[in-house]
């Protein structure tokens, strides 16, 4: 199994308030059902107020690197992610369990 993980920053002057960033978290809620690979879904926004910490997090599960690949190149995590680049950066890191 291969673990996903996304952590986003948003850039200076956005706020989760914004309606292209609640539009880009029902975005990200949807690919659940929309994506057969993932094995599991989680998304939602960072609870502390730490510095270092990033704004939202996205960690999800699928079977294999075939799988990863199809999910990343799925229309839907297309979208999904064209939104986040309009107003955030993000980390990403793989690795299987």
């Amino acid at each position: 199994m291969i673990r996903h993980l996304v952590l986003f920053k948003l850039n200076d002057g956005v706020s989760r308030d914004e309606e292209r960033v609640r539009a880009g978290v029902r975005a990200f809620a949807a690919l659940e059902k929309e994506i057969p690979e993932l094995m599991s879904w989680e998304c939602a926004w960072n609870i502390t107020d730490r510095p270092i910490a990033y704004d939202f997090a996205v960690n999800s599960a699928v079977a294999d690197t075939d799988a990863l690949q199809r999910y990343l190149e799925h229309p839907a995590h297309q979208a999904a992610a064209a939104q986040w680049r309009e107003f955030a950066t993000w980390v990403i890191a793989d690795y299987e369990v």
